[in-house]
């Protein structure tokens, strides 16, 4: 993959997480795509995630996929709460890992955001009316029957003792259906403002049992889906959980909590910790510090450093020295990008070259990596000639 006796950056160097091998430290962030039917991937998922195992990526995450059907944001969103999704997930991961790159999965639970239009029509709810155009509404599921802050937003169905530990087994279910698909990884999705962040939150949770009131109390939930999960997935596969590591108008949940929490995951088996922000009162992705390059990196370092778990940064990592920087500082063991490969899929392989690695190419298919070596040799020939 690169010259003997030259050390490869940080960035590229392999990881391993339990009994899994990464090729690198560059993670694909899970994105969704609203082009899913019936909660069911299709070929656009098929191409869309296999670019970026064909780019150089370590580890490709699915969108946030929900683990019932009442659990998805939009008609459109991911799922894989039916046995008949897991063919289609294992055309994708089959094709990811021959491509050399770890297939992952993010489970999550809209809760009370469910129901919505898309996000280009706002995430506006939706009314009785999207019926007609065959966008029929549902009622959202919460820890209270707090509304999402969005304009027009329904009070939730609050959730009952046997309702939650109905919903632990519904996760557990599509632990499993994940596992038979054939995921290396599967994230549990706390962050965002979706529904196991609504128990986290003192602003959606006003519960007076013992899955409210206090921090300890308003784990519970988070703690023991993590549980559950951990129990079925295999032993020499790595868990990992996302969080919004600070979140509320008046920081009503602060990293302080966030440490607290990674904490007792990692006491319950889970690897890695990818820290995010906002999301319970307002956006999804609404952030409480300014969006400038690497705006969640100190929360990943803190947690780290706090904890003992290894970290993901993220947010608005775009440059590979940025990216080497952060895993040399050791604020992070893995930099997870998202947009960025929107923009550019083989990120990895431009980032190899600007730390220095010029023949990073081969991560790539033979074919593809054998015609851009022969374009360099083009490029510097017709150089020479010129000078």
């Amino acid at each position: 993959m690169h010259d003997a006796g030259v050390r490869l950056p940080l960035l590229l160097q392999p990881m391993v997480l339990r009994g899994i091998f990464a090729r690198n430290r560059i993670v694909v962030s899970p994105m969704c795509q609203y082009k899913s039917e019936h909660g069911g991937p299709t070929d656009w998922h098929l191409v869309t995630l296999g670019k970026y195992a064909i780019g150089g990526a370590g580890i490709v995450f699915t969108e946030e996929t929900a683990v019932e059907e009442r659990g998805r944001k939009t008609h459109e969103c991911a799922g894989i709460y039916s046995d008949g999704h897991v063919g289609a997930y294992r055309r994708i991961t089959d094709f990811i890992r021959g491509r050399g790159a770890i297939p992952a999965i993010q489970l999550g639970h809209a809760g009370r955001k469910a129901s919505s239009d898309l996000p280009w029509n706002d995430f506006k709810p939706l009314t009785e009316s999207d019926a007609a155009r065959g966008l029929k509404p549902w009622r959202g599921i919460s820890a209270s029957a707090v509304p999402d802050p969005r304009p027009g937003s329904p009070a939730p169905i609050p959730m009952s003792v046997a309702d939650i530990r109905q919903m632990i087994e519904t996760w557990r279910d599509a632990a499993l259906r994940s596992i038979d698909a054939g995921f290396d990884i599967c994230e549990i999705h706390g962050a965002h403002g979706y529904l196991i962040h609504q128990f986290l939150s003192p602003l959606a949770n006003r519960r007076n049992d013992g899955y409210g009131g206090d921090l300890q109390g308003r784990m519970r939930f988070a703690l023991e889906i993590t549980e559950a999960v951990r129990a079925i997935w295999p032993q020499d596969r790595p868990v990992f959980f996302r969080c919004s590591a600070t979140d509320g108008p008046g920081l009503e949940w602060t990293i302080e909590d966030t440490v607290v929490l990674s904490r007792e995951l990692m006491a319950r088996g889970v690897d890695v910790i990818t820290c995010s922000s906002g999301g319970i009162a307002g956006p999804i992705n609404t952030a409480l510090v300014p969006r400038t390059p690497g705006y969640h990196v100190a929360y990943a370092d803190r947690v780290r450093r706090e904890v003992g778990i290894k970290t993901v940064a993220v947010g608005l990592i775009t440059e590979a020295h940025h990216a080497e920087q952060i895993l040399c500082a050791g604020q992070a063991d893995l930099i997870a990008l998202a947009r960025e490969l929107l923009y550019n899929p083989h990120w990895p392989v431009h980032a190899a070259k600007a730390l220095g690695i010029e023949n990073y190419l081969e991560v790539l298919p033979q074919y593809l990596s054998y015609w851009l070596k022969r374009r360099e040799e083009v490029r510097r020939l017709s150089l020479s000639t010129a000078n």
